[in-house]
């Protein structure tokens, strides 16, 4: 079947309307009719090939969400109409280590929803801007929201479960004092995620005009990193450190802020490396560097079940599909609170 779709050709082209084929159901597989996707960071990066391996026409989008149109034959745990959603992958190796143990984005074989290996045309995936996806039940998720909501739900597909993964596995919560790097895409959900898990959350941003922001998101503190005095007032009170910052940037800074046997833990994925930080800012506390890729799929499901529990959902601002290229440019300039989302219904307009 063929749908319409955006994406673009090469890197130095602007995304454009296109018509991509989509797989017929197999056995195991869920057609989904796309409401919503949001529009990630990453899409921008593979687009523009700013990371290695880029294959065009490249169709980006790993926020999904919308709803059920046919399932195949041997489909148990999804029925025609049900919310759902798909995030950074679509397929897996499914028995080794990780994927035994639900871990399957960290699958040496794992497939992302766009630009990873498929037998479909045109030899790779193509993501979510797009009007429908076919996707093996495995990797579809269960949306709980109420659908008022599926809009600002799509973003939790990445951003929301980047940050919740690392909050989860090092234990945020009741008296846990956790900060945030950054307040962007990723950091306005890890501070409501972590203020949702009772933790103590402490905001850092490089400027004093996100304070308000930071705080109406559930912040009980915030800290401007270029402030030398108050980053040295939080010297050792930390426990948990998520730095969503996709660009280089100084980490000693942060090491220092963590208690003995504090984590730092690195979510945001900079074009180019980070400085080295000293060895002795992880040596003498005994404080660890560490990183952290999206979640898997069961892991991603209670995120989803979490947030809805919670009331949670991405602060968004919704598009039109040909308004595409003009978010990108407005994404590099940090202009957006806090994830663009595209309006699927407009890619037939």
């Amino acid at each position: 079947m063929t749908v319409k779709a955006y994406g673009a050709h090469a890197a130095d082209k602007p995304l454009e309307s296109l018509t991509i084929a989509r797989r017929a159901p197999g056995p195991h597989d869920v057609q989904i009719e796309i409401a919503y996707c949001g529009v990630c960071h990453s899409d921008l990066h593979t687009v523009k090939a700013e990371w290695a391996g880029t294959l065009y026409p490249c169709v980006p989008g790993h926020e999904i969400v919308g709803r059920v149109s046919a399932v195949g034959a041997h489909v148990t745990g999804f029925r025609t109409g049900d919310l759902v959603g798909v995030g950074c992958m679509v397929d897996s190796c499914r028995h080794c280590a990780d994927c035994e143990a639900g871990l399957e984005n960290y699958c040496d074989a794992m497939v992302g929803t766009y630009n990873g290996a498929t037998g479909d045309a045109p030899g790779h995936t193509l993501g979510g801007y797009a009007e429908r996806i076919v996707v093996h039940e495995r990797y579809v998720l269960r949306v709980r929201h109420p659908e008022h909501q599926l809009a600002a739900v799509a973003p939790l597909l990445c951003a929301g479960i980047t940050t919740y993964s690392p909050l989860r596995h090092w234990h945020a919560g009741p008296g846990k004092t956790v900060g945030i790097v950054g307040i962007g895409g990723l950091g306005h959900m890890g501070i409501k995620l972590a203020r949702a898990m009772g933790a103590h959350v402490v905001a850092f941003t490089t400027s004093e005009s996100k304070r308000r922001d930071a705080e109406a998101l559930g912040a009980h503190e915030v800290v401007v990193s270029r402030d030398a005095a108050a980053l040295a007032a939080r010297a050792r009170s930390l426990d948990l450190i998520v730095d969503t910052v996709a660009a280089p940037h100084d980490l000693d800074a942060y090491l220092t802020l963590l208690k003995r046997d504090g984590t730092l833990v690195l979510v945001g994925a900079p074009a180019t490396p980070h400085p080295s930080p000293q060895v002795f800012d992880l040596i003498m506390k005994r404080r660890a560097l560490a990183g952290s890729m999206i979640g898997g799929i069961p892991e991603t499901q209670e995120m989803l079940d979490f947030c809805a529990a919670h009331g949670i959902v991405a602060d968004i601002e919704l598009i039109r599909a040909d308004g595409i290229n003009a978010a990108y440019e407005r994404m590099l300039a940090g202009d957006v609170k806090y994830r663009f989302v595209i309006d699927n219904a407009t890619l037939a307009a």
